[in-house]
C-alpha cells in the first residue's frame, strides 16, 4: 500500500507537516482500535525531505492529552546514536529520554498496544547487510549489541503489539522490508508546489528578486524537485539571494546542482580583502566528507575525526560558516548542513591536487579510488555514490574549478572526469545516468568526445530532467544514427484543451517549460545529418508536443529514413505524423501501430504515397479496422506510388471483403508490391480464390504471409491451384496456424512436385502430423525447389522420424528444417541423427526440441558435427508461437 502526503496547500513547513501528521492520525493514534490501524508504518523519502520532523510530530500527537486517560508512551531511537552505542539491554536502550523505563517495562504501566517506538534514520545504521536477521533477542534484560536489539524490535520479538514508526531513505527500503511484517509504506514528498512557492518568496525581502528566483527554479526541473526538501529549498534560496544582491545573473548557476552548491559554498568563505585564502580547512572538510561517504554515515564523533587525523580546530571555519554543524540528535557529534553538501565535498576531495600534505594523500582505508564511484556493486550498497560521481563531472568544468581555486587557494585537477570516461564501468551504467553525469559538466568538448562513438540511444523520458539531460548530450552526439524514444505519462498535459479549462497556473507553466525542453530535444532531428532512424513507442504526448516533433521532421535538413510510431497518444497524433511525411523524400520505411487509426490518418497517408517525391519502400499498418472503408483511396495510392515494395497489414480487420478489394489492386499492372503480410486479418478460405487469381496475374509479389487465418484445407486447395501456374512468382508462403490438416498436405504435396517457384514454406502450428508422409514424398522429388520448411509445433512424434530421415538423405535442396516444439523422444532423435551423419544432405540448419544437456545427447551431437561440420543444430527451441520465416519483413528494419 502506498500513500502520498503533503499535497494540500499550507502555510510554510509547519503547516505542511501538520497536515501530513493529521492524515497519519487515522492509523497512528493510540485511541484507534488496533484492528483498524497497521502496527508498522515506514516513512520514506530523500534526505532533508522532513521525515524526522514528521515522525517527532507524530510522537507529540501520540502522547498529547494521554495523561488524563490511559498512558500512551512513545520512545525515540536514533540510528545515528545506535551506531555509537555498545552492548546494553533493551530497557537501557530506551531509557535515555525516559529514565523510568529502565525500572519497569512500559507494558507494566500501559497496554502494549498503546506503545509507540520511533526508529529514525534506518539508512544510517552501520551494520553488515543481512546481519539484523540472524541474531534475535526477546528478553528486555538481556545484554546485546544495540543493532541486534533494534533488529529484534523490528522483528517484533521485544514488543509484539507495539506500534512501530520507521523513517528511512528509499535506498534502504529493500533491507528494511526483510525485517518488517506487512508495513504501510508512506512516501514523504516534502513541500507541495504551492508551499514551495510560498517558502521561496518568504526568503526574499525584495519582491522583484523573489519572483526572479521563483521563475528560475520553476524553469529548471532539477532545482524545482530539490526544493521539495525544506532544508535544500532554504539553501538554494540563500545562494540565489546572494547572487541577486550582488547584481549577478544566476541563470548560469541554476543549470546544475554542482554550480549552485559551489556558489553557495564559496559564498560562505569569501576571503577578506588583501588576505590569502588557506586551503587546509577545505582539505579537512573534504576528507571528513569522503570518509563518511564511504563509511555510509553523515554523523561524525570525536573518534571518527581522530581516525581521519582531524581535529575540531581544523574544521573550525566550516563550523563557523555552519556548513558543518553540531548534530541535533547526537551529543558531541557533527554533520554537514545537508547530505548533498557532504556528497559535493566528497567530489572535491577527488580533484584536490596532492602536494604531499593534502587530503588525497590519505586515500586508502575506507576511502576508495574514484573509479569505485561507478561500481555497480558499490552503488547498490551505497546509492549516494551516484551523486558524488555527478558532482565530480560537474567539477570538470574549467570555470567552476577556477572558482574553487580562487576561493580556497587550493589547486585542483579537472582530469579525473576524463579518466572516468575512459573506464569500463562508466559505459556499463544506464544511459540516463551517463547523460546526467555529462550534463552536469556543461563542458561541450568533453561531452562531444564522450558521445563520439554513440550511434544508437534508447531514451525513456520519465521526468523533465530526462529531457534536459538528453537534449544537452544528443546535441553533441554527431554520429548518432538511431533514437528509440518512450515518453511516460505526466510529462505533458494530456491535451491542449486542458489549458483552457480549470488547469492550475503552475501546471500550465510546467507544461510550457516541458515543451521548451522537448523542442531542444527534437531539434536534434534537424541538426544531425547522420540521424536516420526514429522509433517512438508507448508514449503519452500532447497535441503541442506532436506538433513540435513534426515541425522538426518536416525540416529540409532532417534526413530520417526509417520511422516507427507505435502505441502513441493522443490518437490524432498519427494523422499529424502522416501529414509531416508528405513529400519527405528521404523516408523509406514507415510503421504506424496502435489501437486507433482515423479516416483522416489514412487519407493523409494516401497523400504521402501519391506524392511525386515519395520514396517509401516499407509500410506497416496495424491493427487497423477501417482499411476496407478507405480502400478506394488506398488502392489508388498504391497504383500511383512506384516505390512501395513491402506492405504489412498484420492484425488489421481486413476480412474476406477487404481481401477482394486488395486483390483487385494486386492485379493492376502498376502494382509493384513484392512482399505482403495479411497475418491475423480475420480471413477464411473463401478469400483464397481471389488471392489465387491475383497471384497468377501479379508478376512482382514474391512473399505472402497468411498466418493466423482460418483458411482450412479448402482454402489451401485454392491457393495451390494459383501457385501451380508458371506465371506465379511467389517464393515464400507462410501458413502457420491456418487450421491445415492431412487433406491440405495432399494439395501442398502436389504443388511441390510440380513446376512451382516456391522455395520457402512455413506450416508451423497446424495439426498435419498424419499428412507429413505426403510432404516427405514431395521433398524426395528432384524437381522440388523448397529450401526452407517450417514444421514447428505440428504434433509430430517419433512415429514419423523414419519418413523425415528418409527425406533428409534423398533431398538435394532443403537447407533449413524447423522441427521445434515437436516431441520426438530419444529414439526419434537417434533415427534423425543417423540420417544426418551420412553427409549427403544440403541441410545447413535443423531446429529440434531435445535435451541437449544430457551426456548421451551431447555425444550424438558431437558425432553429427564431426560427420557433417556445415550443419547447425539448434536445440534451444525457445520459440513457442512463430517460425523464423513468419516475419519476413524483419530484415527491413
Amino acid at each position: 500500500m502506498m500513500e502520498k502526503f503533503w499535497r494540500k496547500d499550507g502555510d510554510g513547513v509547519h503547516q505542511t507537516i501538520t497536515q501530513g501528521s493529521q492524515k497519519l492520525a487515522l492509523f497512528l493514534n493510540p485511541e484507534t482500535p488496533t484492528q483498524l490501524r497497521p502496527l508498522t508504518v515506514v516513512l520514506h523519502g530523500p534526505a532533508g525531505i522532513g521525515k524526522t520532523t514528521l515522525a517527532k510530530k507524530v510522537m507529540l500527537d501520540w502522547t498529547r492529552d494521554s495523561l488524563a486517560k490511559i498512558l500512551s508512551p512513545a520512545f525515540y531511537l536514533s540510528c545515528k546514536e545506535l551506531n555509537r552505542k555498545g552492548t546494553c539491554t533493551f530497557a537501557e536502550l530506551i531509557s535515555k529520554n525516559t529514565p523510568d523505563a529502565q525500572e519497569a517495562r512500559p507494558e507494566a504501566r500501559a497496554p502494549a498496544q498503546k506503545l509507540l517506538f520511533v526508529v529514525d534514520g534506518f539508512d544510517e545504521l552501520r551494520v553488515p547487510s543481512g546481519s539484523l536477521i540472524h541474531d534475535i533477542c526477546s528478553d528486555w534484560n538481556m545484554r546485546k549489541p544495540a543493532p541486534v536489539l533494534l533488529g529484534s524490535l523490528l522483528k517484533r520479538q521485544l514488543s509484539p503489539q507495539a506500534t512501530l514508526l520507521v523513517t528511512t531513505r528509499p535506498e534502504a527500503l529493500p533491507e528494511l522490508r526483510h525485517l518488517l511484517d506487512q508495513p504501510l509504506l508512506v512516501e514523504v514528498e516534502g513541500l507541495s508546489e504551492p508551499d514551495r512557492k510560498a517558502s521561496i518568496l518568504k526568503h526574499f525581502e525584495d519582491e522583484g528578486q523573489a519572483l526572479r528566483a521563483l521563475a528560475l527554479m520553476q524553469s529548471h526541473p532539477g532545482l524545482w524537485r530539490l526544493g521539495a526538501a525544506p532544508a535544500v529549498c532554504g539553501l538554494l534560496c540563500a545562494c540565489l539571494k546572494l547572487q541577486l544582491e550582488h547584481g549577478e545573473d544566476p541563470a548560469t548557476t541554476c543549470r546544475t546542482a554542482t554550480a549552485l552548491l559551489l556558489h553557495f559554498l564559496c559564498g560562505q568563505f569569501t576571503p577578506a580583502s588583501g588576505s590569502r585564502p588557506c586551503p587546509a580547512p577545505l582539505q579537512a572538510a573534504c576528507l571528513l566528507a569522503a570518509g563518511g561517504m564511504w563509511a555510509r554515515t553523515s554523523v561524525f564523533d570525536a573518534e571518527d575525526l581522530a581516525a581521519l587525523g582531524l581535529t575540531e580546530a581544523a574544521l573550525r571555519p566550516f563550523l563557523d560558516a555552519e556548513v558543518l554543524q553540531k548534530d541535533v540528535d547526537s551529543v558531541g557529534c557533527y554533520s554537514f548542513v545537508h547530505l548533498s553538501i557532504q556528497q559535493f565535498l566528497t567530489a572535491v576531495f577527488y580533484i584536490l591536487e596532492d602536494d604531499g600534505e593534502g587530503a588525497r594523500g590519505r586515500l586508502g582505508g575506507d576511502i576508495r579510488d574514484a573509479r569505485e564511484l561507478l561500481s555497480k556493486e558499490e552503488r547498490l550498497k551505497n546509492p549516494g555514490l551516484a551523486h558524488v560521481a555527478r558532482f565530480l563531472f560537474g567539477l570538470a568544468n574549467e570555470r567552476m574549478a577556477g572558482e574553487l581555486e580562487t576561493t580556497f587557494g587550493c589547486r585542483v585537477t579537472t582530469g579525473v572526469a576524463q579518466e572516468l570516461l575512459k573506464s569500463e564501468p562508466f559505459w556499463t551504467m544506464d544511459l540516463s545516468e551517463v547523460m546526467r553525469c555529462l550534463h552536469e559538466s556543461q563542458e561541450e568538448l568533453l561531452v562531444r568526445d564522450a558521445m563520439d562513438h554513440v550511434t544508437e540511444v534508447s531514451l525513456r523520458v520519465k521526468t523533465r530532467m530526462d529531457l534536459v539531460h538528453s537534449s544537452f548530450c544528443l546535441r553533441h552526439c554527431q554520429n548518432l544514427q538511431k533514437i528509440l524514444l518512450q515518453v511516460e505519462k505526466g510529462i505533458f498535459l494530456e491535451s491542449d484543451t486542458a489549458l483552457e479549462s480549470d488547469a492550475p497556473v503552475e501546471r500550465s507553466q510546467q507544461d510550457h517549460h516541458a515543451l521548451c525542453l522537448w523542442t531542444d530535444l527534437c531539434s536534434v532531428f534537424r541538426s544531425n545529418k547522420n540521424l536516420s532512424f526514429l522509433d517512438v513507442g508507448q508514449s503519452f504526448l500532447s497535441h503541442s508536443s506532436v506538433r513540435i516533433l513534426c515541425e522538426q521532421i518536416t525540416h529540409v535538413t532532417c534526413h530520417l529514413q526509417k520511422v516507427v510510431i507505435k502505441n502513441v497518444s493522443p490518437a490524432d497524433a498519427y494523422g499529424d505524423f502522416c501529414l509531416a511525411f508528405v513529400g519527405k523524400k528521404t523516408l523509406t520505411h514507415l510503421t504506424l501501430e496502435g489501437s486507433v487509426h482515423s479516416d483522416k490518418m489514412l487519407l493523409l497517408l494516401c497523400e504521402t504515397l501519391k506524392h511525386s517525391q515519395c520514396n517509401l519502400q516499407y509500410l506497416r499498418l496495424g491493427p487497423c479496422s477501417n482499411i476496407p472503408q478507405q480502400w478506394d483511396d488506398f488502392s489508388l495510392a498504391l497504383k500511383i506510388n512506384q516505390s512501395l515494395k513491402y506492405l504489412d497489414l498484420t492484425a488489421s480487420e481486413l476480412l474476406d471483403a477487404g481481401v477482394k478489394l486488395l486483390c483487385a489492386t494486386l492485379r493492376h499492372p502498376k502494382c509493384f508490391l513484392q512482399r505482403l503480410s495479411l497475418e491475423n486479418c480475420h480471413l477464411t478460405g473463401a478469400c483464397c480464390k481471389e488471392l489465387s487469381s491475383a497471384l497468377i496475374v501479379n508478376q512482382s509479389l514474391t512473399h505472402l504471409c497468411l498466418a493466423k487465418n482460418n483458411l482450412g484445407d479448402s482454402g489451401v486447395k485454392l491457393l495451390c491451384e494459383g501457385l501451380s501456374y508458371s506465371e506465379c512468382q511467389l517464393q515464400t508462403l507462410v501458413l502457420w496456424c491456418c487450421n491445415i490438416t492431412r487433406r491440405g498436405c495432399k494439395h501442398i504435396s502436389k504443388l511441390l512436385q510440380g513446376d512451382s517457384s516456391l522455395t520457402h514454406l512455413d506450416l508451423g502450428f497446424n495439426p498435419i502430423a498424419t499428412g507429413l508422409w505426403f510432404l516427405c514424398e514431395a521433398l524426395k522429388k528432384p524437381n522440388c525447389n523448397l529450401k526452407y520448411l517450417g514444421l514447428c509445433g505440428c504434433s509430430i512424434t517419433s512415429l514419423y522420424s523414419r519418413d523425415l530421415a528418409s527425406t533428409l538423405t534423398s533431398n538435394q535442396r532443403l537447407e533449413t528444417l524447423d522441427l521445434g516444439q515437436n516431441i520426438f523422444g530419444k529414439n526419434g532423435i537417434i533415427v534423425l541423427f543417423e540420417a544426418l551423419k551420412q553427409n549427403n544432405s544440403p541441410l545447413k540448419t535443423l531446429r529440434l526440441k531435445m535435451d541437449g544437456s544430457s551426456v548421451e545427447m551431447q555425444m550424438l551431437l558431437e558425432e553429427v558435427k564431426d560427420s557433417n561440420p556445415t550443419l547447425t543444430i539448434d536445440c534451444e527451441d525457445s520459440r513457442t508461437t512463430r517460425s523464423s520465416y513468419c516475419d519476413f519483413f524483419s530484415s527491413m528494419l
